[in-house]
C-alpha cells in the first residue's frame, strides 16, 4: 500500500474510466449542433439520463486519489490551473441543471439544450487544456509559466493547450458517435457513421501532432521514445493506433452506406470499441513518455507520494469504496443496455 506505482495506477485506472464513461456523455452534447430535431436531442439525452452522474463519480474519485496520495502535485497542480479546472466545473454544473429541467420545460426546451451543449463542449475543452498544460510542463511552483489562462489574451498564451482542448473535443465527440451507434435509431446511426469518418481523421491528426510536439519540445520524452532499443520496443504502440484508426474509419464508411433508414434498430458495438481502445493507446503512450514524473520534467510521482499514515488511511477507504463503485457502474449499464427511448415514453 505504501508503493508509488500502485497508487499511480489506481489513479490512472480512475482517470481513464472519467475519460471513457463521462467522454461519450460529454461528446452527446458537443454533437448536439448536427442534431437540429427536438425528439432526436431528447432521444440523445435520454440514452445517458441513467448514468451520466455515476460517470462522474470517477472525476471525484480521482481528484481524491490525487490529493490524498500525491499531495505535493495536487498543490502544484491544482493551483496553476484553477482557473480552467473552476470553469470545467461550472460548465457541468450548467450540464445537470440541464439534465434536470430538459424534460419538464414546456417554454424553455430550446435553452436547456443550449445549456447541455455549450456545458459539455466547455467541460471537454477545459479538460484538455489542463493535459495540454500539464504535457506541456508549463506549472511550476503552483504557476503556469506559459499559457496563463488569466492573461489569455497577452503574449505569454501557449498555444499547444488551447489546441488539446479541441483535441479532446473531438475524441469525446468521437465517443458520442460510438455510443449513438449502439443506442440509437437507425437515421441517427447513419448520421453517427458519417460524422465519426470525419472525427477519427481529427483525432489522428491530433495524436500525430501532440506526439510530435512532446517529442520535439521535452528532451526527456524524445530520449524515452528514439533510444535504442526503445525504439524498436514501442514503435507498435503509434502503429496500432494508426492501423485502429483506419479500422475505424473504413468500418464507419461501411456502416453509413449498409444501414437503412427505418429498418429495425441493430447495436453496433465495434465503433465505441475501437475509440475506446484509441484512448486507451494514447494513455498509454502518455504514460511512457511521461513516466515517473507527474509533472513532466519537475515532480516524480515519488517525490509526490503521501507520507505512509496517510496512505494507509486512503487504502482501507479505497478498499471499501472501489469495488462498490465498480458494481454500480457496471451494473447500471447492464440494465440499461438497450436501445434508448425518450424520456416521455418511459413514463
Amino acid at each position: 500500500m505504501y508503493n508509488a506505482e500502485f497508487w499511480f495506477a489506481i489513479l490512472a485506472f480512475s482517470v481513464l474510466m472519467y475519460v471513457i464513461l463521462d467522454g461519450f456523455d460529454l461528446g452527446l452534447g458537443i454533437l448536439y449542433p448536427w442534431f437540429k430535431s427536438p425528439q432526436e436531442r431528447g432521444l440523445m439525452m435520454s440514452s445517458i439520463a441513467h448514468v451520466w452522474d455515476g460517470n462522474e463519480t470517477w472525476l471525484v474519485f480521482g481528484g481524491v486519489i490525487l490529493f490524498a496520495a500525491f499531495p505535493k502535485a495536487y498543490a502544484m497542480l491544482l493551483s496553476g490551473v484553477y482557473l480552467p479546472v473552476i470553469v470545467m466545473l461550472l460548465a457541468l454544473v450548467m450540464r445537470g441543471a440541464a439534465f434536470e429541467y430538459r424534460f419538464k420545460s414546456t417554454t424553455s426546451t430550446v435553452w436547456w439544450d443550449r445549456a447541455f451543449a455549450l456545458g459539455s463542449s466547455t467541460a471537454a475543452f477545459c479538460q484538455g487544456f489542463i493535459l495540454g498544460t500539464v504535457v506541456d510542463g508549463k506549472v511550476v511552483d503552483g504557476k503556469i509559466i506559459q499559457g496563463d489562462v488569466i492573461a489569455a489574451s497577452g503574449p505569454g498564451l501557449s498555444l499547444f493547450p488551447v489546441l488539446t482542448g479541441f483535441a479532446v473535443m473531438a475524441g469525446y465527440a468521437l465517443l458520442g458517435c460510438g455510443w449513438m451507434m449502439i443506442k440509437k435509431t437507425p437515421d441517427m446511426q447513419i448520421r453517427a457513421a458519417k460524422l465519426a469518418q470525419m472525427l477519427t481523421v481529427i483525432v489522428l491528426v491530433s495524436f500525430i501532432g501532440v506526439s510530435l510536439y512532446s517529442v520535439l519540445t521535452n528532451p526527456l520524452i524524445w530520449q524515452r521514445w528514439f533510444s535504442w532499443p526503445n525504439v524498436l520496443l514501442l514503435s507498435p504502440l503509434p502503429l496500432l493506433a494508426m492501423t485502429l484508426g483506419g479500422w475505424l474509419y473504413l468500418h464507419c464508411g461501411y456502416l453509413a452506406k449498409t444501414i437503412k433508414p427505418g429498418q429495425t434498430p441493430t447495436i453496433y458495438r465495434l465503433p465505441f470499441i475501437l475509440t475506446v481502445l484509441l484512448f486507451m493507446l494514447g494513455f498509454a503512450g502518455l504514460w511512457i513518455g511521461m513516466h515517473p514524473y507527474l509533472i513532466p520534467g519537475q515532480l516524480t510521482l515519488y517525490d509526490a507520494l503521501a507520507p505512509k499514515s496517510s496512505l494507509s488511511f486512503v487504502f482501507y477507504g479505497v478498499v471499501a469504496l472501489l469495488p462498490v463503485i465498480l458494481i454500480y457502474t457496471f451494473y447500471g449499464y447492464r440494465v440499461f443496455g438497450g436501445k434508448a427511448e425518450a424520456i416521455s415514453q418511459l413514463r
